[in-house]
C-alpha cells in the first residue's frame, strides 16, 4: 500500500514537473529578472579577475546590489546556457531575452522538489501517506505558489531551500531524540545548505531561528540541560558554525578580499528600503511604513480557506496533536517558528512590498500545520474537502494561467478586487501585450519603427521582429513623435491613459462563477 502511494507521488510530480516547465518558458518576463542577471554577471566578472588584475573585482566592491546572494544561479546558469536558445526560437526572442526567460525552467524545478521535502514531511509528521499525498498536492497546486515558481527568481529558491533545511535539520533533531547523537554526514550537509539558503538570500538567516527552537523542543522533551547539551556536543556545534562560515566565504565573492563584509552586508539589508505602494484591501500602504494589519489581510486573503480553516482548529484539537515526540517536534517547531519570525518582523517594521512574497517561505510551514490540523479533527472530512480544493485548484491554474500568481481565495471575491488589491506586479502581462502589439502592427502595416512606450522589458517580444525603439511608460508625458504604441501593465495601470489615443486591447481574466473582469494590462494606438 505505501509503495502504492509512492509509486503514485512520484509519477504525478514527474508529469507535473514537465507539464510545469512547459508553462514556465512561455511565461513572461518578471521585473526582478534582468537585475538578477546583472548581479550575476558583475560577481561572475569579479570572480574571472580576482585572480589576474582585479579591475572586475573593484566594480563588484562598488556595486550598488553587491551584498545581494548569487549561489542559485550556479544552479540556473547551466540550464539557461543549454535552453536558451531553444526559448528564443519558441517565444521569437532575442538571445538575452531568452536567456532571462531560460531561468525560469530552475524555478520549477527547485520548487518541485521542494514539494518532495513538504511529502516527506507530512509523513515525518503524520506517519500517513494518504494524507501526505493529498497535502502534497494541494501544496503543489496552490495557484499562488504555482504561479510564482513559474517566474520567481528570489522568493520561490528561498522558499525551496528553507523546506530542505528544515526537513534535513528535523531529522538530524529526531535522530538525536531517538539515539542522543548527531550523524556528522548530515550535519555537514546541513551546514552547507544552510549557507546555501543564505547566500540565495540574508532573510535566510532567519532559520537559525527555527532550529534553535528545535534544539529547544528537543531539551525540553528529554529534559536535558542547555548547558550540559552544549558541553556535551560542542564539537559538532563548532563543526557546524566553522563549515557555514567557510562555505559562506566560498559562495560569495563579495566575501573574497574581506570577510567583514558579512557584517557590512547585514548592515546594509537593515537600512535597505524601497518606497513602494502596495494596494492592500483598498488602502495603498507604504513599505516603509508597514503595520501588522498588512501581514493579516493578506494571509487573510491569500491563503486558501481551507488553510485558514486548520489553523483555527487548533484549540479544539491539541490533544490530539501531540501523540508522540516525533510529531511534537515537527508541529511545534513549525507553529513556533512561523509565529515567532511573523511577530519579529511585524516588531521590526520591516519593510516589504507586493502582498507576501518577502514571507513566502513560511506559506509551507502554516500549510503542514493547518492540513494536520484538520486531518486530526476529521479525516473522511479532509479527505472529501481536499479533493474539492484539489480540483478547483487544477481548473484554477488553467483558468487563470499566466497569472496564477495574482490568485486570491472566495473572501477576496467578494470584494472589488481591481479596487482592492495589487495584481500583476511583477508585470506577467508584459508578454501578452506586446504580441497584440505585433499582431495589430502586422495586421495594419505599421511600420517596425514605430515608438513602444510600456514597462522595462517592452522590448522583450518584439526586438526579434524589427522594433528598435522603446520607451518607459512615464515618457509619454512629455510631447512625444506619433504614431506609437502605449501599454499600461504593473502600477502603471494606475497612471492616466494617453490622450487622444484609441484603446487597442485589453488583457484580463476572470475566475470561475465570478461577473468581474480583472484587468491585467491595456494597449493604446496614438496616430
Amino acid at each position: 500500500m505505501h509503495k502504492r502511494i509512492n509509486i503514485i507521488f512520484y509519477s504525478l510530480v514527474t508529469t507535473y514537473l514537465i507539464f510545469g516547465i512547459i508553462l514556465s518558458i512561455n511565461t513572461g518576463v518578471s521585473h526582478d529578472e534582468l537585475h538578477e542577471q546583472t548581479t550575476w554577471q558583475v560577481n561572475l566578472k569579479a570572480i574571472e579577475s580576482f585572480f589576474v588584475d582585479n579591475n572586475g573585482y573593484e566594480e563588484l566592491l562598488v556595486y550598488k546590489d553587491r551584498y545581494f546572494g548569487i549561489a542559485f544561479h550556479l544552479l540556473t546558469q547551466p540550464i539557461q546556457f543549454l535552453t536558451y536558445e531553444f526559448v528564443g526560437d519558441l517565444n521569437k526572442m532575442s538571445d538575452n531575452d531568452a536567456y532571462l526567460v531560460a531561468r525560469h525552467i530552475s524555478f520549477f524545478i527547485i520548487f518541485t522538489i521542494s514539494g518532495i521535502f513538504f511529502y516527506k514531511l507530512c509523513l515525518k509528521i503524520s506517519n500517513n501517506y494518504n494524507f501526505s499525498l493529498f497535502s502534497s498536492s494541494i501544496y503543489l497546486l496552490y495557484p499562488y505558489l504555482f504561479g510564482h515558481a513559474l517566474m520567481n527568481t528570489k522568493d520561490i529558491p528561498v522558499l525551496s531551500f528553507w523546506l530542505i533545511c528544515s526537513y534535513l535539520s528535523l531529522s538530524i533533531f529526531e535522530n538525536y531524540l531517538i539515539k542522543e547523537k548527531f550523524v556528522i554526514k548530515k550535519i555537514i550537509l546541513l551546514s552547507f545548505l544552510t549557507c546555501f539558503l543564505v547566500s540565495i538570500r540574508l532573510v535566510g538567516s532567519l532559520i537559525f531561528l527555527q532550529y534553535l527552537i528545535s534544539l529547544l523542543i528537543i531539551l525540553d522533551i528529554k529534559k536535558i540541560n542547555l548547558l550540559q547539551f552544549l558541553i556535551k556536543n560542542l564539537k559538532v556545534l563548532t563543526l557546524f558554525i566553522f563549515l557555514f562560515f567557510i562555505f559562506l566565504y566560498l559562495l560569495n565573492p563579495i566575501l573574497w578580499k574581506n570577510p567583514l563584509e558579512l557584517i557590512n552586508g547585514y548592515l546594509w539589508f537593515s537600512k535597505y528600503k524601497i518606497a513602494v505602494c502596495t494596494l492592500t484591501l483598498g488602502e495603498c500602504m507604504d513599505s516603509l511604513n508597514i503595520t501588522y494589519k498588512y501581514y493579516f489581510i493578506w494571509l487573510f486573503f491569500k491563503l486558501p480557506i481551507l488553510i485558514l480553516f486548520g489553523f483555527l482548529l487548533y484549540p479544539f484539537i491539541e490533544k490530539k496533536l501531540f501523540i508522540d515526540n516525533k510529531t511534537k517536534l515537527y508541529y511545534s517547531t513549525f507553529l513556533i517558528s512561523a509565529l515567532s519570525i511573523l511577530l519579529l518582523l511585524i516588531l521590526m517594521r520591516v519593510a516589504i512590498y507586493d502582498e507576501l512574497r518577502h514571507i513566502m517561505f513560511l506559506i509551507p510551514l502554516i500549510f503542514i500545520i493547518s492540513l494536520f490540523n484538520f486531518f486530526r479533527f476529521n479525516s473522511k472530512l479532509f479527505y472529501a474537502v481536499s479533493s474539492i480544493v484539489i480540483f478547483s485548484f487544477i481548473t484554477e491554474n488553467f483558468k487563470l494561467n499566466p497569472y496564477q500568481y495574482t490568485w486570491l481565495n472566495n473572501f477576496a471575491r467578494y470584494t472589488n478586487i481591481q479596487k482592492n488589491f495589487e495584481l500583476d506586479y511583477w508585470g506577467i502581462s508584459s508578454k501578452n501585450l506586446q504580441q497584440t502589439i505585433l499582431k495589430i502592427s502586422k495586421e495594419k502595416n505599421i511600420n517596425t519603427s514605430t515608438c513602444i512606450y510600456g514597462d522595462m522589458y517592452n522590448g522583450a517580444y518584439l526586438r526579434k521582429s524589427g522594433f528598435d525603439c522603446f520607451k518607459s511608460y512615464s515618457s509619454i508625458d512629455e510631447p512625444v513623435d506619433r504614431p506609437f504604441f502605449a501599454y499600461q501593465n504593473t502600477r502603471n495601470l494606475k497612471r492616466s491613459d494617453p490622450k487622444d489615443c484609441s484603446l487597442i486591447h485589453v488583457e484580463k481574466y476572470n475566475y470561475f462563477f465570478l461577473n468581474q473582469d480583472l484587468v491585467m494590462g491595456e494597449v493604446w494606438y496614438c496616430d
